[in-house]
């Protein structure tokens, strides 16, 4: 794994604030997120960045001299988003990791003139994307009771209010038979880390687990969508987005109890799209999605029983 642009922002937002919580308020995402992504990013570079107490959070040696150079980086960014911000060319869209991106892509070309598409499974950094103008418009997964802590210059309207996470595991898995997976039947598994883990979708699964007896023993870091291999190997197990079709030796089934949900946004920068343009794009967005839900056999009982009440209501 590398450094990212979302890395040092969330470091540089650490030194600034003198704690993680008040960087946390900053950034827009809980403390317990952003600590998993200091962990992360410690763990990249080899070293502890910031001595953590109840003075606050002081830079380490290691911590200031990555301080410096990061703000360095990110002065040259912000340039750069002010030299092109504002001008017209293609509407740069984000997305979270869903089955839909392409069919949604097909959908985007057809009532925006322009358009690129970037898919990045942490939903923190679409949200720091908008915020900073590097992007125009993102779907956003989040956790259903969480706040993206987006600027007043950035609207959004929820695509859907909830929908419940599932779970991937290997097809020749005795739980595969089952229509749904108990989340306690799975301590004993090897899990892949959630997408997104600073979002707040480690700290859901933890908390999930706590309730039910166990501590998931997360073994696989790898990027959104490269888990299926290990799955269909029977080497672990994965947290999915209800409509993943799984695919050759991977089964997708629903938690019982959905003790885990996610809030589907669509948001974007008021400058960039008009409200008339926003609403087309909602709808296509919308449409998208609703489409990969019927077409999913795992997904589609639940999507017809509550999907059409929950956006019709938006």
């Amino acid at each position: 794994m590398e450094l990212e642009i979302r890395h040092l922002r969330a470091i540089c937002a650490i030194g600034d604030a003198g704690s993680l919580s008040r960087a946390a308020t900053q950034l827009g995402i809980s403390q317990p997120s952003l600590t998993t992504l200091l962990q992360r990013v410690e763990r990249m570079v080899g070293g502890t960045l910031f001595d953590r107490g109840r003075s606050g959070a002081v830079p380490t040696p290691l911590g200031a001299q990555m301080l410096q150079r990061a703000r360095l980086l990110l002065v040259e960014l912000e340039a750069f988003g002010s030299d092109t911000a504002g001008r017209g060319g293609p509407v740069r869209f984000g997305s979270v990791h869903m089955e839909c991106v392409a069919a949604l892509y097909s959908r985007l070309e057809e009532v925006l003139d322009d358009v690129t598409l970037v898919v990045d499974p942490s939903s923190t950094g679409l949200a720091l994307a908008l915020a900073n103008g590097h992007l125009d418009a993102a779907v956003i997964a989040v956790d259903e009771e969480g706040d993206l802590g987006l600027p007043r210059g950035v609207a959004q309207r929820v695509v859907v209010p909830w929908v419940p996470v599932y779970i991937a595991l290997p097809t020749a898995h005795p739980l595969a038979q089952r229509s749904e997976v108990e989340l306690a039947d799975l301590a004993g598994e090897a899990w892949v880390g959630p997408p997104g883990a600073e979002d707040g979708s480690l700290t859901a699964l933890r908390a999930a687990c706590r309730a039910v007896g166990f501590v998931p023993r997360v073994r696989f870091e790898v990027p959104s969508g490269a888990g299926r291999q290990l799955i269909a190997a029977g080497k672990a197990v994965q947290l999915v987005e209800p409509t993943s079709q799984g695919g050759p030796g991977v089964a997708v089934r629903p938690l019982a109890g959905a003790p885990m949900r996610m809030r589907l946004v669509f948001a974007w920068r008021r400058e960039r799209l008009t409200w008339s343009q926003a609403s087309r794009v909602y709808a296509e967005v919308l449409g998208a999605y609703a489409d990969q839900a019927l077409a999913s056999p795992v997904f589609r009982p639940w999507w017809e029983e509550r999907g059409t009440a929950l956006t019709s209501a938006n």
